[in-house]
């Protein structure tokens, strides 16, 4: 799940920052909306007391929330937004290297053999001096200044920001290396072998996109490995054989395909408050979490992902996060060293609006579903995302049979700084032991998800069939609220208004 929650980040003020000089004390991220001194009574409609939030607070709203979902990562400057902001020249671009980032990859099997979808981007990184990276590390910080933070908190920072502020290189022509090197480690990468055949180099059918986009699906030759093996069939294995995948012309852009055959177990997995602790629904904190410190395990799951990996026969791991691409390399560093082995999905910088954001999980989940028709799907993910509350239970429904589980962590239930409402309409005509919402990890052993057991009887589920978990008494009967007390309580209060409202 990335942080698409609260637009903190317009980028009119971005070019503000980068064009003026350092400055130590640095601007507020925006201005403190204007607070709304009225409560609403026991007979208020949500909707309208969200409508009177959103009028007091004028145009202040779009650099808070647009199209009722909040965001973090929106609004990235690209390509010749970041030149001319920066002060850059052609010609002191030309002069960078050439980078790529190669996402983890899925094939599968066809009447043809194997075909891999190969993505990733084409970018140069700008030379930045310290100094101005600093500027920009902290507007995307609350209430800390990079000065403040621990040294390995300020270079994550500073190689998160300088991983978004890169120019995307367009109409580029992209090669491919696929090689027998894959490092397999046993019992944790889902059961995942190094293939034995199929070494080769593609060149990709289509130039970069003007983002510097590259995304198709490659068909592989059937090549002798070293040993004298081959690529196995699709039809012939339940293995999920590997390659790794090195981009032609710099060292920056390696990744591993996962070659996955037509029938098995699938898990689609979220990340953010699932598998890494984020805490998006606090501003500061997911802010800080994101851009300075550590990723960090959400509690034991790492265990709950091995135990599954090391149990299921041939279980393929996918991990699926609408986070940019710029700012993925650490989502995809974190999983390597803490989760099974697996592909991997980003959001594309050419979906950057709000409505391409909306639909991008579910585009995703609907190449992978299409690509894998006779797959069964474990679907985890927790109930802050908006999206995920719609897509999961929709997928169960439009694609019959493929889905075996839901999991979703109900972040409400454990964590009192979650305000953030969630919907549970998609669930009324789906079984009980389809899918369950659950507290902890612990909730999730002796769970046999590969026989289709996938409700513990013993997690309380509350499940109501429409929007819950109204912080302030919204919503209850005898509910009434004292006016929000700082400009994070209007933001909650207008998410988690429009969010009902949907």
């Amino acid at each position: 799940m990335a942080l698409l929650r609260v637009s903190l980040l317009p980028l009119a003020f971005l070019q503000l920052v980068l064009a003026a000089p350092a400055d130590p004390a640095h601007p507020m991220i925006t201005p403190p909306p204007t607070r709304v001194k009225r409560a609403p009574d026991v007979t208020d409609d949500i909707g309208n007391y969200v409508n009177s939030v959103i009028k007091g607070l004028g145009s202040d709203v779009s650099s808070f929330v647009v199209s009722g979902i909040p965001q973090y990562f929106q609004g990235f400057p690209t390509g010749t937004q970041v030149l001319s902001s920066l002060g850059i020249n052609d010609g002191d671009l030309a002069a960078q290297p050439t980078q790529a980032l190669n996402i983890p990859a899925y094939g599968n099997w066809t009447d043809e053999g194997w075909n891999v979808r190969v993505h990733g981007n084409i970018y140069k990184q700008p030379n930045i001096s310290q100094s101005k990276v600093d500027d920009l590390a902290n507007v995307f910080l609350i209430d800390v200044d990079i000065a403040d933070l621990g040294p390995t908190e300020q270079a994550q920072a500073r190689n998160v920001t300088r991983s978004i502020f890169v120019v995307q290189q367009g109409e580029q022509n992209v090669t491919m290396n696929f090689v027998n090197d894959v490092s397999v480690r046993p019992g944790a990468s889902g059961g995942a072998v190094n293939a034995r055949g199929g070494a080769q180099t593609i060149n990709m059918p289509y130039l970069t996109t003007d983002q510097g986009d590259f995304d198709a699906f490659v068909k592989l030759r059937n090549t002798t490995g070293s040993s004298g093996g081959h690529l196995l069939p699709g039809n012939a294995t339940e293995s999920i054989q590997t390659l790794n995948m090195y981009t032609n012309g710099t060292n920056t852009g390696n990744a591993t395909a996962y070659l996955v055959p037509p029938q098995g177990m699938t898990i689609l997995s979220d990340i953010d408050d699932i598998l890494r602790v984020t805490k998006i629904y606090e501003p500061k904190e997911g802010l800080l979490n994101s851009f300075a410190r550590p990723f960090t395990p959400w509690m034991n799951m790492p265990e709950i992902y091995a135990n599954w990996s090391a149990s299921i026969p041939d279980f393929h791991f996918h991990y699926l996060t609408t986070t940019p691409e710029q700012v993925t390399r650490n989502y995809m560093e974190f999983i390597y060293n803490t989760y099974p082995l697996g592909s991997f999905d980003t959001r594309p910088l050419n979906f950057s609006d709000v409505q391409a954001t909306l639909s991008i999980r579910r585009f995703l989940l609907d190449k992978i579903f299409q690509t894998f028709p006779q797959r069964k799907f474990i679907l985890v993910a927790d109930t802050t995302n908006s999206d995920v509350m719609k897509a999961y239970p929709a997928m169960y429904k439009d694609y019959p049979g493929q889905v075996q589980c839901i999991f979703l962590r109900n972040t409400s239930a454990t964590d009192s700084g979650n305000k953030f409402p969630y919907n549970t309409a998609g669930f009324k005509d789906i079984p009980q032991n389809s899918y369950m919402f659950f507290r902890v990890p612990d909730d999730l052993t002796n769970l046999d998800i590969a026989g289709g057991q996938c409700y513990n009887a013993t997690i309380p589920q509350n499940v109501t069939f429409k929007t819950q978990g109204l912080p302030f008494g919204l919503g209850n009967a005898a509910g009434s609220i004292s006016p929000p007390t700082t400009w994070a309580a209007v933001v909650g209060m207008i998410v988690m208004g429009l969010a009902a409202l949907t």
